[in-house]
């Protein structure tokens, strides 16, 4: 317990998050004067780098963002793209950009819930050390985590930054005997990811719920992943192409991230919890009643639950990988042509963390003469420091090293994707 009414903390690196970040809180009187989410990476310019470049082109380039989830931004860019050229694809080729998109949550969910997160809730300070007393529970997470590798695999080409993915659809489709192999391993996956429910459901979740408006895809009918209408759970809804009168983006000093906020409504979420309290209903039986045995009602507002959500969401990734590739036929041909015209596009998917939107200009030639790209983690950034506040309010008789361990756990609970947002975490707690 502490009883300084001054105090500075700082994390100068947060550790298991992708990419890098710092935390700086301040207090004084003994309450939080400032709280800030401080992204120093250096940006990165992606959306300066695609002006110029052929339409064909955003796949592969904005697949380098990320490492951990290339498949949305290719899957974004590609809907982007086509929609500005005004081609749909073939239905069995938007059926088989879902089949990738499972793969990636399968691999990113799996790599949080295991690797990242899991650790702070058993009282270790990485995977490696839990793998010291539990290496069964880490290689559970590492085969359900290659399940989906397999996937992006089979179908991209590779697991990291797939090159089978192309505006219009693949360079090469599989054959059904090629996915049949697949069955077997997604099978044994759907058991893994059902034990991890039940495992993570059984963790000790502190006390703190928020009440932030959630924004998520919808599709009726289906869990959004690749597509959707935006809706909140404000009540609004728009289509991709409205997302930019609906989402501001505004500079802060402290990050190399841009702050979105809904216009005249502020700060909002994005990722699992919103995608689960929107469209919850449309899970697969077996994940509602997975949901609902590991105690998650029909919304989820404490964020520190958001590790259930995934592991629910998981569950449905390999359900509906394993649907799509009993019911798969081939396509006539593995692409559609997607000839340039000039015109605007928007494409808005659900990463495994959240909403990510991209929007294109393309002249006559097909050269895009402007990019925009609105990744989960800067669309979260303000609702994040406002939740730190909140949470280390209600700590601060916690001494420095623990309330520093404490904050850094609360922010895993949103998967921050630094990177991706360029722009994360080293703690500074000022209390002096």
């Amino acid at each position: 317990m502490t009883h300084r009414r001054d105090r500075t903390l700082e994390v100068r690196a947060l550790a298991r998050v992708e990419g890098e970040g710092a935390m700086h809180v301040r207090v004084r009187g003994g309450a939080v004067d400032d709280v800030r989410l401080e992204i120093y990476e250096p940006p990165r310019f992606f959306e300066a780098f695609l002006r110029g470049r052929r339409h064909t082109e955003p796949p592969d380039i904005t697949a380098r963002i990320c490492g951990i989830c290339p498949v949305a931004y290719q899957m974004s860019a590609c809907a982007a793209i086509e929609d500005a050229c005004g081609v749909p694809v073939d239905p069995a080729v938007a059926a088989l950009r879902r089949l990738l998109y499972c793969g990636e949550w399968i691999e990113s969910h799996t790599l949080h819930i295991y690797l990242l997160h899991a650790p702070d809730f058993l009282g270790y300070p990485s995977a490696l050390h839990l793998a010291q007393d539990r290496r069964d529970l880490v290689e559970r997470g590492l085969a359900l985590k290659r399940a989906g590798n397999d996937v992006l695999e089979l179908l991209g080409g590779r697991a990291i930054h797939p090159v089978n993915v192309r505006v219009g659809g693949f360079y090469r489709t599989p054959l059904p005997r090629e996915l049949a192999p697949l069955r077997d391993t997604l099978r044994t996956a759907l058991r893994l990811a059902l034990d991890t429910v039940r495992w993570v459901a059984g963790f000790d979740f502190p006390e703190f719920h928020h009440d932030h408006e959630f924004l998520a895809l919808s599709t009726p009918g289906r869990y959004a992943i690749e597509s959707g209408s935006v809706v909140t759970t404000g009540g609004h809804g728009f289509s991709p192409r409205h997302f930019e009168e609906h989402v501001v983006e505004d500079q802060v000093p402290h990050s190399t991230a841009l702050h979105a906020r809904l216009a005249g409504r502020g700060s909002y979420l994005v990722g699992p919890a919103a995608r689960y309290t929107l469209n919850r209903r449309w899970l697969s039986p077996l994940a509602t009643q997975a949901a609902t045995a590991a105690g998650l009602g029909p919304d989820c507002r404490n964020p520190y639950r958001s590790i259930v959500v995934r592991a629910v969401e998981t569950v449905y990734a390999v359900e509906e990988a394993l649907r799509i590739i009993d019911e798969y036929e081939p396509p006539a041909r593995p692409y559609v042509d997607v000839p340039p015209r000039a015109g605007v596009g928007y494409g808005a998917t659900e990463a495994p963390r959240g909403v990510l939107f991209h929007r294109y200009r393309l002249d006559p030639d097909g050269l895009i003469t402007s990019a925009r790209i609105v990744p989960p983690t800067s669309q979260n950034q303000a609702a994040i420091e406002q939740d730190l506040r909140r949470f280390v309010e209600a700590r601060l008789d916690l001494d420095d090293e623990h309330l520093t361990h404490e904050c850094e756990q609360a922010i895993r609970n949103y998967d921050p994707c630094i990177s991706c947002a360029t722009h994360f975490l080293d703690l500074t707690v000022d209390r002096a």
